[in-house]
């Protein structure tokens, strides 16, 4: 089945589950979902606005939004149960499960324009920094998102020295510096402050736009960058786009409830779809553990490095 044809047949049975008149469950006093760094916490907070009161409405609990200063913080939010639900980086489920493997259950990942899920980690510059590619980064500044970031350093810290580029500072790159994010990062760039960056984007779409989807178009739909002054100078392999992932110990009403309104998040409001997913999207899909073995093996293996 065509993964379109997942999504529409999925968003019909969650309309069914969202039309649904079952109590709530009595074990949950509230709901309390997780947003990842990457852009500063007033931003997040107001893209996720829609998702919580559409969560309040349909469970008829409080539901409270957390946007930590870092990764980490919604990462350790979840293990510690403190967390319900959040949209992690292929690198930051994998960190989760290879800490706790029955700390969460990845239930529905974001489709693209094109019916995939994968994307892409952009390294990017200035023009006038004249830097075409790796090969003009000798003696430069690199900048990376966080270290528990996919696209902002997981992939481009094994993809990049498979070129022959070695991420030590200063062998290679005069400098490898952590931003604090995707936007810290593109900020960065277009204000001269490094050389160079990577964030990410589904690669579909303008460039001059941001792409579809991702770090760069949030970026230029913010007005916080002008394109035309950026150019991508390196994409790595494709990754797959990280899972919605919901607390295993949340009860199982609680469970289909919430991924049958993500699943119709798209055709409900897609408005608020376009704010949650970070641009154009044809939604949500379901996933499994499965389709991020290969990154939990990576995350396992630059772990023991």
């Amino acid at each position: 089945m065509k993964l379109v044809s997942k999504v529409a047949a999925l968003a019909a049975v969650s309309m069914i589950a969202l039309n649904a008149t079952a109590a709530v469950a009595e074990e949950i006093s509230e709901f309390r979902i997780g947003i990842l760094g990457g852009e500063n916490a007033s931003d997040r907070l107001r893209a996720y606005t829609c998702l919580e009161e559409k969560t309040a409405d349909l469970l008829g609990v409080p539901v409270k939004l957390f946007a930590p200063a870092d990764y980490n913080g919604v990462i350790e939010g979840l293990l510690g149960g403190n967390l319900d639900m959040a949209w992690l980086g292929a690198s930051g489920y994998a960190k989760v499960y290879l800490t706790d493997p029955e700390a969460v259950d990845p239930v529905l990942v974001k489709v693209n324009v094109d019916g995939g899920y994968g994307y892409y980690s952009i390294g990017f510059a200035r023009n006038d920094a004249e830097i075409n590619s790796l090969a003009d980064m000798k003696g430069k500044v690199f900048g990376f998102g966080d270290p528990n970031s996919t696209s902002g350093y997981l992939i481009p810290s094994i993809a990049i020295p498979q070129e022959g580029y070695s991420m030590e500072p200063g062998d290679y790159f005069g400098d490898v510096k952590f931003t604090g994010g995707h936007e810290q990062t593109i900020v960065a760039v277009s204000n001269g402050d490094i050389d160079a960056g990577v964030t990410w984007a589904d690669g579909l779409g303008e460039w001059e736009d941001g792409y579809n989807s991702g770090a760069l178009r949030k970026a230029s739909d913010a007005g916080l960058v002008d394109m035309t002054e950026l150019r991508e100078i390196w994409r790595s392999p494709v990754i797959p786009e990280g899972p919605i992932v919901l607390s295993k110990k949340l009860p199982e009403d609680v469970k289909i409830k919430m991924t049958a309104l993500m699943a119709s998040l798209n055709s409900l409001d897609p408005e608020c779809a376009y704010g949650v997913a970070a641009g154009e999207t044809k939604g949500f899909m379901p996933i499994t553990h499965e389709a991020y073995v290969n990154i939990v093996e990576a995350r396992k293996a630059k772990s023991k490095n």
